[in-house]
């Protein structure tokens, strides 16, 4: 068995007023949300799953279903918290992420450090072992035109 392990993660969100805008943990001042299950966190929900996908473990869908009301307007970093207890149980631990987050608007970048503090609290990570990038999609389409928001992200893990 290889000792590391990378998997990747994508989550998008449609973007949905009266809800509160949370990405990497972190709230913003904004006139709209995402809408979801969740707190609809979607860089979080694309760590957990390329964390789960470097085990082997099935997406966050399997272990936080929408069907599930004790998951309404959970908060994504106790889903992120919860997903590393299952990696540990299974021998695994984090080594580093990378995530990108695709919006046109907020204004991501100012905010970066704080979401990588956040993250690596619910991680157990240093902080400068997570990469953070924010992008926008030029105008094209739904991400473009301020519709969704998405994030792609890319998790190393080694066997404990």
């Amino acid at each position: 068995m290889a000792s590391l392990r990378i998997g990747h993660g994508y989550d998008i969100h449609r973007t949905a007023p009266h809800r509160r805008l949370v990405l990497g943990g972190v709230a913003f001042a904004s006139d709209f949300g995402l809408d979801g299950h969740s707190d609809a966190d979607c860089l979080t929900h694309a760590i957990c799953d390329a964390l789960l996908g470097a085990a082997g473990l099935p997406d966050i869908g399997h272990f936080f279903p929408n069907t599930d009301a004790q998951w309404q307007d959970a908060d994504s970093q106790v889903l992120l918290q919860h997903v590393v207890r299952e990696l540990r149980a299974r021998g695994w631990q984090p080594v580093n992420l990378d995530a990108s987050l695709i919006a046109e608007r907020p204004k991501i970048a100012p905010r970066l450090a704080e979401m990588r503090t956040v993250l690596a609290a619910s991680t157990g990570l240093a902080p400068d072992a997570i990469g953070l990038k924010a992008t926008t999609n030029e105008g094209s389409d739904d991400i473009g035109k301020g519709l969704a928001i998405a994030a792609h992200a890319v998790a190393l893990i080694e066997k404990i």
